[in-house]
């Protein structure tokens, strides 16, 4: 019997489990994240979703993976330090993993890409929603459809994004986000990770850059006609959730460049 999967916006009511398999949609880059994950595997790492073909009907199927998925609002375990922590050192093991596959020339997703690439394929996308967890700590990543050749801690800073989280007071709580110290968490996943540093400074650098051009993504997509960003859009309060995400930034900034290092 199949079972309809919560969580996600893109691909929100259109991934089902059938059995040991997950079916989903497929997109113009799924034969090049194919490739990659199954390269990726081969490194020896587990963490991340197991490819078994793109279906005739244009759906992929992938091997299932046991574990929780949490989806806004997000359950008190998902918010604990401990838990960010097993993100920061699942995403070192996959970058340390993903340096090992070979970059061929290969279309990928531009959507959430690093805008200067870079010498590793990354995520993009690790926010709650796309991480399998087992007694709260990470396990595996999901949904690579913005994967693309980046920065590792571009990707980290992604990550931050949505998962210290790196948002307004407003804005969090309409997830689910209890109260949090934020600058310490970004700090609790720099240290984790292990990024020296100019790594450091770097991951600060792309958060001021993610702030300046928020909502970009979302906008092209409602603006596109897509029914599921066009109520995320309208959930969030519209264009102004960014905009106020931006002017919480300028003010708290200084705070997480303290508590980083």
């Amino acid at each position: 019997m199949d079972e309809i999967l919560a969580g996600g916006v893109a691909n929100a009511g259109r991934v089902l489990r059938r059995g040991e398999f997950v079916l989903r949609p497929s997109n113009p880059h799924s034969a090049t994240v194919h490739r990659f994950l199954g390269a990726l595997r081969a490194t020896g790492f587990e963490g991340a979703s197991l490819p078994v073909e793109v279906q005739a009907d244009g759906r992929e199927r992938l091997v299932y993976l046991e574990g929780d998925v949490p989806v806004p609002p997000f359950p008190d375990w998902a918010q604990s330090d401990r838990t960010l922590a097993s993100i920061a050192q699942l995403m070192r093991s996959f970058h340390e993993a993903s340096a090992k596959v070979e970059l061929v020339p290969s279309t990928w997703s531009e959507e959430m890409a690093d805008p200067d690439g870079g010498p590793i394929v990354c995520h993009n996308d690790v926010c709650p929603e796309n991480v399998v967890f087992r007694d709260g700590m990470a396990v595996a990543l999901l949904d690579f459809d913005f994967a693309a050749p980046g920065r590792p801690a571009f990707d980290l800073a992604a990550c931050a994004r949505m998962c210290v989280p790196i948002d307004d007071d407003l804005s969090a709580a309409r997830l689910g986000w209890g109260p949090v110290d934020r600058p310490a968490r970004l700090r609790l996943l720099a240290d984790t990770y292990g990024l020296d540093i100019v790594g450091r400074r770097d991951l600060l650098g792309h958060l001021d850059r993610s702030m300046r051009r928020g909502g970009e993504f979302v906008r092209r997509r409602a603006v596109a006609g897509d029914p599921n960003f066009v109520r995320m859009l309208e959930e969030m309060g519209g264009m102004e959730r960014y905009q106020r995400r931006r002017r919480w930034w300028d003010a708290r900034r200084s705070d997480f460049a303290r508590a980083v290092g």
